[in-house]
Protein backbone atom coordinates (compact mmCIF):
# COMPACT_ATOMS: atom_id res chain seq x y z
CA UNK A 1 0.00 0.00 0.00
CA UNK A 2 2.97 2.45 0.54
CA UNK A 3 4.61 1.50 -2.60
CA UNK A 4 1.38 2.15 -4.15
CA UNK A 5 0.77 5.60 -2.97
CA UNK A 6 4.24 6.19 -3.40
CA UNK A 7 3.88 5.35 -7.04
CA UNK A 8 0.64 7.64 -7.48
CA UNK A 9 2.10 10.53 -5.21
CA UNK A 10 -0.58 10.36 -2.33
CA UNK A 11 -0.18 10.51 0.89
CA UNK A 12 -0.95 6.91 2.56
CA UNK A 13 -1.18 8.23 6.35
CA UNK A 14 -2.72 11.69 7.48
CA UNK A 15 -0.49 13.32 10.06
CA UNK A 16 -1.67 14.41 13.08
CA UNK A 17 -2.72 17.79 14.12
CA UNK A 18 -2.89 19.29 17.18
CA UNK A 19 -4.81 22.52 15.70
CA UNK A 20 -7.25 22.88 12.81
CA UNK A 21 -7.24 27.05 13.53
CA UNK A 22 -4.21 28.61 12.35
CA UNK A 23 -4.02 31.30 14.74
CA UNK A 24 -1.39 34.12 14.79
CA UNK A 25 0.31 35.43 17.86
CA UNK A 26 -2.06 36.79 21.04
CA UNK A 27 -3.92 40.12 20.70
CA UNK A 28 -5.96 42.21 22.78
CA UNK A 29 -9.31 42.41 22.46
CA UNK A 30 -9.60 46.10 21.87
CA UNK A 31 -6.62 45.53 19.25
CA UNK A 32 -8.34 42.96 16.86
CA UNK A 33 -11.48 44.93 17.42
CA UNK A 34 -9.91 48.40 15.78
CA UNK A 35 -8.75 46.11 13.34
CA UNK A 36 -11.85 44.64 12.54
CA UNK A 37 -13.22 48.62 12.41
CA UNK A 38 -9.69 49.36 10.41
CA UNK A 39 -9.80 52.06 12.82
CA UNK A 40 -6.77 51.32 14.70
CA UNK A 41 -4.91 54.31 14.43
CA UNK A 42 -7.79 56.33 14.82
CA UNK A 43 -8.68 55.86 18.68
CA UNK A 44 -12.62 56.74 19.41
CA UNK A 45 -13.41 59.89 21.61
CA UNK A 46 -16.04 58.46 23.34
CA UNK A 47 -17.98 54.60 23.60
CA UNK A 48 -19.86 53.68 20.74
CA UNK A 49 -21.19 50.10 19.10
CA UNK A 50 -20.65 49.21 15.97
CA UNK A 51 -21.85 46.51 13.95
CA UNK A 52 -19.12 45.43 12.87
CA UNK A 53 -18.07 44.25 16.30
CA UNK A 54 -20.21 41.11 15.51
CA UNK A 55 -18.39 39.47 13.22
CA UNK A 56 -15.68 39.43 15.65
CA UNK A 57 -17.55 37.13 18.26
CA UNK A 58 -19.07 35.24 15.01
CA UNK A 59 -15.60 34.41 14.15
CA UNK A 60 -14.31 33.58 17.78
CA UNK A 61 -17.79 31.23 17.89
CA UNK A 62 -16.80 29.57 14.55
CA UNK A 63 -12.92 29.04 15.86
CA UNK A 64 -14.01 27.71 19.03
CA UNK A 65 -16.28 24.91 17.28
CA UNK A 66 -13.46 23.67 14.42
CA UNK A 67 -10.70 24.55 17.26
CA UNK A 68 -12.30 22.86 20.26
CA UNK A 69 -9.88 22.43 23.17
CA UNK A 70 -12.36 20.27 25.23
CA UNK A 71 -14.80 18.20 23.32
CA UNK A 72 -11.94 16.56 21.47
CA UNK A 73 -10.49 15.52 24.52
CA UNK A 74 -13.08 13.41 24.93
CA UNK A 75 -12.68 11.16 21.70
CA UNK A 76 -10.20 8.10 21.11
CA UNK A 77 -6.62 9.43 20.05
CA UNK A 78 -6.69 9.28 15.89
CA UNK A 79 -3.91 6.53 14.91
CA UNK A 80 -1.29 7.34 12.01
CA UNK A 81 -1.60 3.51 11.01
CA UNK A 82 -4.11 0.82 11.39
CA UNK A 83 -3.56 -1.52 14.41
CA UNK A 84 -5.80 -4.31 12.96
CA UNK A 85 -8.04 -2.84 15.33
CA UNK A 86 -10.14 -0.36 14.36
CA UNK A 87 -9.48 1.33 11.07
CA UNK A 88 -9.06 4.93 12.71
CA UNK A 89 -6.64 6.57 9.38
CA UNK A 90 -9.66 7.36 6.92
CA UNK A 91 -6.85 7.90 4.53
CA UNK A 92 -6.82 4.19 3.45
CA UNK A 93 -9.18 3.92 0.62
CA UNK A 94 -8.79 0.38 0.33
CA UNK A 95 -7.81 -3.09 2.47
CA UNK A 96 -5.62 -4.88 0.21
CA UNK A 97 -6.17 -8.79 0.57
CA UNK A 98 -3.29 -9.47 2.88
CA UNK A 99 -4.59 -7.15 5.13
CA UNK A 100 -7.51 -8.61 5.56
CA UNK A 101 -6.12 -11.78 5.96
CA UNK A 102 -3.92 -10.60 8.77
CA UNK A 103 -7.06 -8.82 10.29
CA UNK A 104 -8.79 -12.09 10.28
CA UNK A 105 -6.22 -13.86 11.76
CA UNK A 106 -5.78 -10.97 14.18
CA UNK A 107 -9.82 -11.80 14.96
CA UNK A 108 -9.70 -15.44 15.74
CA UNK A 109 -6.43 -14.64 18.26
CA UNK A 110 -8.01 -12.03 19.65
CA UNK A 111 -11.22 -13.30 20.44
CA UNK A 112 -10.80 -17.13 20.06
CA UNK A 113 -7.50 -17.53 22.68
CA UNK A 114 -6.76 -14.22 24.12
CA UNK A 115 -9.89 -13.05 25.40
CA UNK A 116 -11.44 -16.07 27.18
CA UNK A 117 -7.74 -16.52 28.64
CA UNK A 118 -8.05 -13.00 29.89
CA UNK A 119 -11.30 -13.12 31.08
CA UNK A 120 -10.81 -16.41 33.38
CA UNK A 121 -7.85 -14.39 34.67
CA UNK A 122 -9.86 -11.24 35.60
CA UNK A 123 -12.46 -13.70 37.46
CA UNK A 124 -9.90 -15.12 38.90
CA UNK A 125 -8.11 -12.17 40.23
CA UNK A 126 -11.60 -10.75 41.43
CA UNK A 127 -12.93 -13.80 43.07
CA UNK A 128 -9.68 -13.88 45.25
CA UNK A 129 -9.59 -10.29 46.09
CA UNK A 130 -13.41 -10.97 47.44
CA UNK A 131 -12.81 -13.98 49.11
CA UNK A 132 -9.01 -13.11 50.48
CA UNK A 133 -9.98 -9.64 51.84
CA UNK A 134 -13.24 -11.16 53.66
CA UNK A 135 -11.16 -13.89 55.47
CA UNK A 136 -8.40 -11.26 56.49
CA UNK A 137 -11.29 -8.78 57.55
CA UNK A 138 -11.74 -11.31 60.47
CA UNK A 139 -8.23 -11.70 61.87
CA UNK A 140 -8.27 -10.07 65.07
CA UNK A 141 -4.51 -8.51 65.36
CA UNK A 142 -4.27 -5.33 63.27
CA UNK A 143 -0.74 -4.99 61.98
CA UNK A 144 -0.94 -8.55 60.81
CA UNK A 145 -4.52 -7.83 58.95
CA UNK A 146 -2.40 -5.23 57.32
CA UNK A 147 0.79 -7.06 56.36
CA UNK A 148 -1.97 -9.77 54.78
CA UNK A 149 -4.16 -7.13 52.98
CA UNK A 150 -1.04 -5.58 51.33
CA UNK A 151 -0.01 -9.18 49.86
CA UNK A 152 -3.55 -10.31 49.22
CA UNK A 153 -4.18 -6.34 47.39
CA UNK A 154 -0.80 -6.87 45.54
CA UNK A 155 -1.41 -10.92 44.51
CA UNK A 156 -5.33 -9.71 43.18
CA UNK A 157 -4.10 -6.66 41.15
CA UNK A 158 -1.03 -8.00 39.75
CA UNK A 159 -3.47 -11.10 38.27
CA UNK A 160 -6.16 -8.33 36.82
CA UNK A 161 -2.91 -6.09 34.87
CA UNK A 162 -2.51 -9.75 33.11
CA UNK A 163 -5.99 -10.02 32.48
CA UNK A 164 -4.92 -7.14 30.25
CA UNK A 165 -1.59 -7.97 29.14
CA UNK A 166 -0.76 -4.78 30.63
CA UNK A 167 3.07 -4.09 30.01
CA UNK A 168 3.49 -1.49 32.05
CA UNK A 169 7.21 0.32 32.70
CA UNK A 170 7.97 2.02 35.99
CA UNK A 171 10.39 5.04 36.15
CA UNK A 172 11.96 6.72 39.36
CA UNK A 173 11.23 3.98 41.92
CA UNK A 174 12.78 5.96 44.86
CA UNK A 175 10.02 8.28 44.89
CA UNK A 176 6.78 5.79 44.70
CA UNK A 177 4.13 7.21 47.15
CA UNK A 178 4.49 6.67 51.13
CA UNK A 179 2.51 6.15 54.41
CA UNK A 180 0.71 9.36 55.69
CA UNK A 181 0.67 11.05 51.71
CA UNK A 182 -1.89 12.00 48.89
CA UNK A 183 -0.73 10.27 45.45
CA UNK A 184 -2.44 12.19 42.65
CA UNK A 185 -2.50 11.24 38.98
CA UNK A 186 -3.50 11.97 35.49
CA UNK A 187 -6.75 9.98 34.44
CA UNK A 188 -7.56 8.49 31.64
CA UNK A 189 -8.94 4.72 32.52
CA UNK A 190 -10.78 3.07 35.33
CA UNK A 191 -7.44 0.39 35.18
CA UNK A 192 -5.29 3.68 36.07
CA UNK A 193 -6.02 2.08 39.58
CA UNK A 194 -5.08 -1.64 38.65
CA UNK A 195 -1.63 -0.11 36.54
CA UNK A 196 -0.51 2.12 39.96
CA UNK A 197 -2.06 -1.11 42.72
CA UNK A 198 0.47 -3.40 40.16
CA UNK A 199 3.42 -1.51 42.10
CA UNK A 200 2.39 -0.89 46.32
CA UNK A 201 -1.05 -0.55 47.90
CA UNK A 202 -2.98 2.38 47.91
CA UNK A 203 -6.27 3.36 49.83
CA UNK A 204 -8.61 4.35 47.50
CA UNK A 205 -11.48 7.15 47.63
CA UNK A 206 -14.94 6.62 46.02
CA UNK A 207 -18.38 6.51 46.26
CA UNK A 208 -20.33 4.04 47.13
CA UNK A 209 -21.75 1.67 44.31
CA UNK A 210 -23.89 -1.31 44.56
CA UNK A 211 -23.77 -4.44 42.63
CA UNK A 212 -20.73 -6.19 42.43
CA UNK A 213 -18.03 -3.07 42.52
CA UNK A 214 -20.23 -2.64 46.05
CA UNK A 215 -19.08 -6.25 46.87
CA UNK A 216 -15.52 -5.89 46.26
CA UNK A 217 -15.46 -2.67 48.19
CA UNK A 218 -17.52 -4.26 50.92
CA UNK A 219 -14.92 -6.54 51.28
CA UNK A 220 -11.47 -4.25 50.44
CA UNK A 221 -12.34 -2.10 53.49
CA UNK A 222 -12.78 -5.03 55.86
CA UNK A 223 -8.98 -5.71 55.47
CA UNK A 224 -7.60 -2.12 54.17
CA UNK A 225 -8.43 1.84 55.00
CA UNK A 226 -9.99 2.88 52.03
CA UNK A 227 -12.48 5.60 51.88
CA UNK A 228 -16.21 5.18 50.91
CA UNK A 229 -18.43 8.03 50.47
CA UNK A 230 -22.59 7.81 50.40
CA UNK A 231 -23.69 9.55 47.53
CA UNK A 232 -25.23 12.06 49.89
CA UNK A 233 -21.92 12.91 51.89
CA UNK A 234 -19.42 13.03 48.59
CA UNK A 235 -20.97 16.78 48.01
CA UNK A 236 -20.22 17.61 52.04
CA UNK A 237 -16.58 19.38 51.20
CA UNK A 238 -15.84 19.60 55.28
CA UNK A 239 -16.48 16.10 55.48
CA UNK A 240 -14.87 14.64 52.71
CA UNK A 241 -11.67 17.11 53.96
CA UNK A 242 -11.84 15.97 57.52
CA UNK A 243 -11.59 11.90 56.48
CA UNK A 244 -8.75 12.33 54.11
CA UNK A 245 -6.98 14.65 56.70
CA UNK A 246 -7.76 12.14 59.47
CA UNK A 247 -6.30 9.37 57.26
CA UNK A 248 -3.00 11.52 56.51
CA UNK A 249 -2.14 11.85 59.60
CA UNK A 250 -1.64 7.57 60.47
CA UNK A 251 1.85 7.53 59.09
CA UNK A 252 0.66 3.73 59.14
CA UNK A 253 -1.88 4.26 56.44
CA UNK A 254 -1.47 3.91 53.20
CA UNK A 255 -1.11 6.46 50.75
CA UNK A 256 -4.47 8.00 49.25
CA UNK A 257 -5.08 7.67 45.23
CA UNK A 258 -6.77 10.40 43.95
CA UNK A 259 -7.30 11.28 40.49
CA UNK A 260 -8.51 15.06 40.74
CA UNK A 261 -9.45 15.67 37.38
CA UNK A 262 -12.69 13.39 38.00
CA UNK A 263 -13.21 12.43 34.50
CA UNK A 264 -11.25 10.59 31.87
CA UNK A 265 -9.34 12.14 29.70
CA UNK A 266 -8.11 10.88 25.89
CA UNK A 267 -4.38 10.25 26.90
CA UNK A 268 -3.54 13.51 25.09
CA UNK A 269 -3.86 16.18 27.97
CA UNK A 270 -4.51 17.03 31.39
CA UNK A 271 -7.39 19.10 32.62
CA UNK A 272 -8.13 20.91 35.74
CA UNK A 273 -7.28 19.81 39.19
CA UNK A 274 -10.26 19.93 41.82
CA UNK A 275 -8.51 21.93 44.34
CA UNK A 276 -9.98 19.72 47.64
CA UNK A 277 -7.09 16.90 47.64
CA UNK A 278 -5.06 20.05 47.95
CA UNK A 279 -6.08 21.94 50.87
CA UNK A 280 -4.70 19.21 53.21
CA UNK A 281 -2.16 19.28 54.39
CA UNK A 282 0.09 16.60 53.85
CA UNK A 283 3.05 15.95 51.22
CA UNK A 284 1.34 14.72 47.54
CA UNK A 285 3.43 12.71 45.03
CA UNK A 286 2.86 13.37 41.80
CA UNK A 287 2.59 10.58 39.22
CA UNK A 288 2.34 10.67 35.35
CA UNK A 289 0.62 7.74 33.27
CA UNK A 290 0.91 7.67 29.37
CA UNK A 291 -0.66 4.89 27.35
CA UNK A 292 0.53 3.93 23.89
CA UNK A 293 -2.57 3.31 21.93
CA UNK A 294 -0.92 1.53 19.26
CA UNK A 295 -1.66 -1.47 20.48
CA UNK A 296 -4.93 -0.55 22.24
CA UNK A 297 -6.95 2.52 23.35
CA UNK A 298 -7.14 2.52 26.99
CA UNK A 299 -9.22 5.61 27.31
CA UNK A 300 -12.61 5.07 28.29
CA UNK A 301 -15.61 7.10 26.57
CA UNK A 302 -17.99 6.46 29.24
CA UNK A 303 -20.55 8.24 27.25
CA UNK A 304 -20.27 5.84 24.39
CA UNK A 305 -19.46 2.69 26.03
CA UNK A 306 -20.86 1.01 29.47
CA UNK A 307 -17.81 -0.25 31.87
CA UNK A 308 -18.64 -4.25 30.75
CA UNK A 309 -18.88 -3.04 27.03
CA UNK A 310 -15.69 -1.18 27.51
CA UNK A 311 -13.62 -3.55 28.95
CA UNK A 312 -14.85 -6.39 26.67
CA UNK A 313 -12.89 -4.30 23.67
CA UNK A 314 -9.49 -3.53 26.28
CA UNK A 315 -9.49 -7.73 26.98
CA UNK A 316 -9.71 -8.01 22.92
CA UNK A 317 -6.89 -5.72 21.95
CA UNK A 318 -3.06 -6.76 21.53
CA UNK A 319 -2.06 -4.96 24.54
CA UNK A 320 -2.26 -2.20 26.72
CA UNK A 321 1.10 -0.72 27.13
CA UNK A 322 1.73 2.31 29.24
CA UNK A 323 4.62 4.28 31.33
CA UNK A 324 4.37 5.30 34.80
CA UNK A 325 6.44 7.79 36.11
CA UNK A 326 6.74 8.42 39.72
CA UNK A 327 7.56 12.39 40.09
CA UNK A 328 9.26 13.85 43.41
CA UNK A 329 7.24 14.64 46.06
CA UNK A 330 5.66 18.21 46.64
CA UNK A 331 4.47 20.40 49.30
CA UNK A 332 2.39 23.34 49.21
CA UNK A 333 4.56 26.96 49.80
CA UNK A 334 4.22 29.62 51.70
CA UNK A 335 1.13 32.12 50.42
CA UNK A 336 0.32 29.29 47.63
CA UNK A 337 -3.21 28.82 47.89
CA UNK A 338 -4.62 24.96 46.87
CA UNK A 339 -5.45 25.94 43.26
CA UNK A 340 -2.33 27.48 42.39
CA UNK A 341 -0.44 23.80 44.32
CA UNK A 342 -3.27 22.12 42.12
CA UNK A 343 -2.14 24.02 39.18
CA UNK A 344 1.76 23.63 39.49
CA UNK A 345 0.94 19.69 40.42
CA UNK A 346 -0.60 19.53 36.87
CA UNK A 347 1.93 21.41 35.00
CA UNK A 348 4.79 18.71 36.56
CA UNK A 349 2.71 15.85 35.41
CA UNK A 350 1.39 17.16 31.75
CA UNK A 351 5.55 18.10 31.51
CA UNK A 352 6.84 14.46 32.05
CA UNK A 353 4.51 12.42 30.13
CA UNK A 354 4.23 14.66 27.41
CA UNK A 355 0.48 15.64 27.65
CA UNK A 356 -0.89 18.72 27.19
CA UNK A 357 -1.75 21.31 30.25
CA UNK A 358 -5.09 22.62 30.08
CA UNK A 359 -7.46 24.99 31.95
CA UNK A 360 -10.70 23.66 31.14
CA UNK A 361 -12.77 21.66 33.93
CA UNK A 362 -13.42 18.13 32.56
CA UNK A 363 -17.05 18.37 34.22
CA UNK A 364 -17.62 20.28 30.24
CA UNK A 365 -17.53 16.65 29.22
CA UNK A 366 -21.18 17.07 30.31
CA UNK A 367 -22.12 19.97 31.76
CA UNK A 368 -22.73 23.22 30.42
CA UNK A 369 -20.25 25.92 29.95
CA UNK A 370 -20.90 28.17 33.48
CA UNK A 371 -22.16 31.42 33.08
CA UNK A 372 -19.18 33.20 34.79
CA UNK A 373 -17.22 32.25 31.97
CA UNK A 374 -19.58 34.30 29.48
CA UNK A 375 -19.75 37.26 31.62
CA UNK A 376 -16.11 37.55 31.67
CA UNK A 377 -16.44 37.99 27.75
CA UNK A 378 -18.88 40.03 28.55
CA UNK A 379 -16.89 42.21 30.91
CA UNK A 380 -14.10 43.08 28.49
CA UNK A 381 -16.16 44.19 26.14
CA UNK A 382 -17.90 46.96 27.98
CA UNK A 383 -14.62 47.75 28.82
CA UNK A 384 -13.15 47.73 25.14
CA UNK A 385 -16.64 50.17 25.10
CA UNK A 386 -16.05 52.20 27.49
CA UNK A 387 -12.43 52.62 27.09
CA UNK A 388 -11.09 50.75 30.13
CA UNK A 389 -9.02 47.98 29.20
CA UNK A 390 -5.45 48.08 29.40
CA UNK A 391 -3.27 47.66 26.22
CA UNK A 392 -2.00 44.37 25.98
CA UNK A 393 -4.47 42.69 28.29
CA UNK A 394 -5.37 39.81 26.89
CA UNK A 395 -8.24 37.34 28.49
CA UNK A 396 -9.83 35.16 26.03
CA UNK A 397 -11.65 31.65 26.40
CA UNK A 398 -11.72 29.89 23.22
CA UNK A 399 -14.57 27.90 24.27
CA UNK A 400 -17.39 30.33 25.21
CA UNK A 401 -16.30 33.51 23.05
CA UNK A 402 -19.82 33.03 21.16
CA UNK A 403 -21.71 34.38 24.19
Amino acid sequence: MEMGAKEKNQQLHKPYSNGIIAKESPSSLQQELQELRGSASCPRSEPEFEMADIFYFCRRGVESILDDEVTKRFSAQELESWNLLTRSNYNFRHISLRLTVLWGLGVLIRYGILLPLRVTLAITGISLLVVLTTLVGFLPNRELRFYLSEKVHLMCFRICVRALTAIITYHNRENKPKNGGICVSNHTTPIDVIILANDGCYSMVGQVHGGLMGMMQRAMVKSSPHIWFERSEVKDRHLVAKRLSDHVADKTKQPILIFPEGTCINNTSVMMFKKGSFEIACTVYPVAIKYDPRFGDAFWNSSKFGLVNYLLRMMSSWAIVCSVWYLPPMNREEGEDAMQFANRVKAAIAAQGGLVDLIWDGGLKRAKVKDAFKEEQQKLYSKVLVGEQDEGEQKTCSFCSLS
